[in-house]
């Protein structure tokens, strides 16, 4: 009787304790920057996996949109962390004194492209100014596209605007597009019967990072261990998401955003893969998210070059390195 009695006791104090880690758990919301795809996957396999619930987060996965504007709620404290798109967004941030930093960067490589037909004069990179249009966004033709004006002699007077319809590219074969890596040949190919020459512009010197992770100075400060969390978390989902089994991630993305397909989350993955999007340099020692003070100078000068932003910023109030660069997750690398 003493025995069960003490096992008993022994096992309502193992649940006990478990309910009370449980309860414990902090809710905390990331917000994407778009609709739920592959190239979300790393945050959505570290939900379904339980990695953010292992360091005791319950992470909600807020996905963005062509309406939503995630910003706006991080400063606002509405959500806990956001996905930027690249280090233009955090300069600007110093710029307006804003005080908020990337505490990390999923992406080595931002998966900015552009896109040319094959067999027409425009198969090399130092040919694709040749082309009679440059089919750019607005915030292209701000940004890289500045970079390209200077750096490579790029005409502005060539560029017309990209509303995101691959039909005019598509027609005019001495056009070239931009895209994202992971899905505007996708869509060319599915569209044009064709697959596109596809250029990297971080394989050319458009050396930003991107997907970063977003957060307010006053998170930094005073919940640094779910900082902590959220970030290695993340790490792990991602070499979990490229190298392991992400059925569940794909499922809560497909569940998130109805529209997107198996075959496109699996051609993706696999430019992601190819192009070393999220696992390449710097990530290749230090761990995925990894990002270095060299590497940001160094974007930050050809960007003061482009005349995109302007000289004289402390950029290290853009970013800390406090929760990246350990080496976290690179035992999950199959």
């Amino acid at each position: 009787m003493n025995r069960k009695f003490c096992f008993s006791v022994g096992v309502i104090a193992l649940l006990g304790a478990s309910a009370s880690t449980a309860l414990a758990a902090e809710k905390i919301t990331y917000m994407t920057n778009w609709l739920a795809q592959a190239e979300h996957g790393g945050y959505y396999q570290a939900v379904a996996d339980g990695t953010y619930a292992a360091c005791g987060l319950d992470v909600t996965i807020q996905q963005g949109g062509p309406q939503v504007s995630g910003r706006p709620l991080l400063l606002a404290g509405k959500i806990d962390f956001y996905m930027g798109g690249n280090l233009l967004q955090a300069f600007d941030a110093v710029q307006q004194n804003i005080p908020l930093r990337i505490v990390a960067a999923s992406f080595q490589k931002e998966p900015q492209v552009v896109m040319s037909h094959p067999g027409q004069g425009l198969d090399k990179w130092e040919d694709l100014k040749n082309a009679d249009q440059y089919i750019l966004g607005d915030e292209g033709a701000q940004s890289f596209f500045q970079w390209m004006i200077t750096e490579f002699g790029f005409d502005p007077a060539k560029r017309v605007p990209y509303t995101f319809n691959a039909a005019p590219f598509i027609a005019n074969t001495k056009s070239i597009q931009q895209g994202y890596v992971t899905s505007e040949p996708f869509a060319v190919e599915k569209e044009g019967g064709f697959k596109p020459n596809t250029f990297l512009l971080a394989d050319y010197g458009f050396s930003t990072y991107a997907t970063t992770i977003e957060a307010m100075q006053e998170t930094i400060d005073k919940r640094p261990e779910v900082v902590k969390c959220f970030v290695d978390g993340s790490a792990k989902g991602w070499y979990n998401y490229l190298y392991g089994d992400n059925k569940a991630a794909n499922e809560a993305i497909k569940k998130d955003n109805p529209d997107i397909t198996d075959e496109q989350i699996a051609f993706s993955i696999e430019q992601m893969k190819k192009f070393g999007i999220v696992d390449s340099g710097d990530a290749e020692k230090l761990g995925i998210g990894a990002m270095t003070d060299e590497h940001i100078a160094g974007f930050y000068a050809k960007m003061v070059k482009a005349k995109v932003i302007p000289e004289g910023l402390d950029i290290k109030k853009a970013y800390t390195l406090d929760f990246v660069n350990k080496g976290v997750g690179l035992d999950l690398k199959k």
